[in-house]
């Protein structure tokens, strides 16, 4: 589990073990979202207002049902500022993707997005599921190729051959997938891995229900140089895990995995399975959706 070769929060690398579990063979859908939907009549975060007593200082522009979309630039930018190709879309959710105006025709076998780590965790309820743990998820996504940096092998593209869904161009303004052709992609659009798993790798980062800490903070590494590798291992605490920079809210953060379609080689190489990134439990964007697994009990 984990890289030395490319961000700091995935080293170092380790051995860990996990128990027997089943997991989706995809991310969870549109179209299995709308069965939820339909048969519980669940509002998502994002269509919802924010809580005024949770959000006291929120500006106006922001108390109203809404979500972060991307949108790309119109020319190159400075990376170091992403809200310069993300933007507050009062009106998107779930099934308004990119805004009030949007829909799902044609989407309907694409990962749902715009949904928070609640949303997930309803609908894995629903469906009599769980989410994973980060070690769960990144098992699978390896594919049984433990020693490989790709879901695939050891480079991104073997014999120029695109095996997932992420930006190929110079993010944030230029995508070879064409205008308007560079969001999600249906299931199935990439081969599968090595489980017979698909979109384990881009197309949308995915909520793991760990956590977030940095691994050589957790407590598990104690028994890195033992002969005993720690057994399903868990993120920290939800106090661990918030934001302490400055005038970020206080609220906790998951594990997402994965990458999504926004990540390229001039930005964010995390389309491999060892690739993490912290994301606030309430918020979702056009790029997070998630998949369940389901643990056999033990008897």
């Amino acid at each position: 589990m984990g890289s030395d070769k490319f961000y700091a929060e995935e080293k170092p690398r380790r051995r860990v073990r996990v128990d027997n579990f089943w997991i989706d063979r995809a991310p969870v859908t549109n179209r299995d979202f709308a069965a939820f939907v339909a048969d519980t009549g669940y509002r998502t975060q994002a269509e919802n207002p924010p809580n005024s007593d949770d959000y006291p200082d929120i500006p106006s522009e922001f108390a109203v049902p809404g979500s972060a979309v991307f949108l790309k630039t119109a020319q190159p930018v400075s990376l170091d500022n992403p809200a310069q190709w993300w933007r507050f879309v009062p009106g998107a959710d779930w099934c308004h993707p990119t805004g009030p105006e949007s829909s799902l025709e044609g989407l309907a076998d694409h990962p749902v997005v715009h949904v928070t780590h609640a949303d997930a965790c309803a609908f894995a309820s629903w469906a009599g599921k769980s989410l994973p743990s980060e070690a769960e998820w990144e098992y699978a996504a390896r594919g049984g190729l433990d020693d490989r940096e790709y879901a695939w092998g050891d480079t991104l593209n073997p014999g120029n051959t695109v095996l997932a869904n992420y930006w190929r161009g110079q993010f944030p303004f230029f995508n070879m997938r064409g205008d308007e052709n560079y969001r999600t992609t249906a299931i199935g659009t990439y081969p599968s891995n090595g489980y017979d798993l698909f979109d384990m790798i881009g197309n949308v980062w995915e909520w793991t229900d760990d956590w977030y800490i940095l691994p050589d903070r957790h407590p598990d590494l104690r028994l890195k140089r033992s002969c005993c590798a720690p057994r399903n291992p868990r993120g920290g605490t939800v106090r661990e895990s918030i934001d302490r920079s400055r005038n970020a809210l206080p609220i906790g953060r998951k594990v997402l995995k994965g990458g999504s379609h926004l990540c390229a080689e001039n930005y964010c190489q995390r389309y491999r399975p060892a690739a993490r990134h912290p994301q606030a439990i309430d918020s979702g964007t056009s790029h997070i959706g998630f998949r369940c697994v389901y643990r056999p009990v033990k008897g």
